[in-house]
């Protein structure tokens, strides 16, 4: 993988990932389009190391705005950790048993099955872009409440609905989680700062689940040495810096659009993609 191919990828995912038009679907198509294969462990793990860069670019974005709200009174703090730890927990359960079903129900729990081994299936993201799209719209209909804030139920609600993304590409987290809140008349900024807040606590368990697939892959690969396995990281460390810088400006034009008015527009680009993805497939 040459530096052109990784700056590509950085790019689009730096701004896919943290607008609502789902990051996974753009990089795949971006990845097929040059020629490099999704499904393998070194461009998953690609993936990750990208979703790396964009999460410090969220720490650095929100980390004001998340100072004050969780970390002004240890009562703040206590009452945020508990939504958040109970909107994660809500992602596990049905993000994992959306996981053992796909399994069992495509491959008969094949023990050699991997959920990335439908990555490549454009009709699945197309599907799933046009869900998100068809919920960003109809969320921005629902008239927005200011003081309306997060309650246990509503947070376990935006994390299941996180968990529904987990196994599909092309379903965008940011998007589905945020509009989930909006639906339920939470405040827009509010509801942006909690969605980015579940996305830190959830990537390092995907980068640690990631990395130990790729650490098998190479010891089951009998040319596996520290020197192949360093040229196969390189990519995503030079990556995950470039997909910082390109989050940081998504996230600016993420927050404008969201608070003017237009998080519909969003909606429309994913019901397009939806349909280039289909065709391209």
């Amino acid at each position: 993988m040459d530096f052109f191919q990784i700056a590509v990828l950085a790019t689009v995912q730096g701004a896919a990932e943290l607008l609502p038009v789902s990051s996974s679907a753009h990089v795949i198509t971006a990845e097929k389009l040059m020629g490099l294969d999704p499904t393998s462990p070194e461009m998953t793990m690609l993936l990750v190391m990208l979703h790396t860069g964009t999460m410090f670019a969220v720490i650095l974005y929100f980390w004001r705005s998340w100072k004050y709200a969780y970390f002004r009174s240890w009562s703040a703090f206590r009452d945020n950790a508990v939504i958040v730890l109970a909107a994660t927990a809500a992602t596990g359960i049905v993000g994992l048993g959306l996981l053992a079903l796909i399994k069992h129900a495509v491959m008969g729990s094949d023990p050699g099955f991997e959920i990335e081994h439908l990555f490549g299936n454009p009709k699945l993201m197309a599907a799933a872009l046009a869900a998100a799209g068809l919920l960003i719209i109809g969320s921005s209909f629902i008239p927005e409440r200011s003081n309306r804030g997060l309650t246990l139920w509503r947070s376990v609600l935006v994390g299941a609905v996180q968990g529904l993304c987990l196994p599909f590409r092309g379903f965008s987290r940011s998007g589905a989680t945020i509009s989930t809140a909006l639906a339920m008349g939470v405040a827009r900024r509010r509801a942006e700062e909690f969605s980015f807040a579940l996305a830190v606590v959830l990537t390092p368990a995907v980068i640690v689940k990631e990395a130990h697939r790729l650490l098998g892959a190479h010891a089951l690969a009998p040319q596996a040495s520290g020197a192949s396995l360093w040229q196969t990281l390189t990519p995503g460390l030079i990556g995950m810096v470039l997909s910082f810088f390109a989050g940081l400006l998504a996230l600016r034009w993420l927050s404008g659009w969201l608070e003017s008015g237009r998080w519909h527009l969003f909606g429309a680009y994913c019901l397009a993609a939806a349909g280039f993805v289909l065709w391209q497939g």
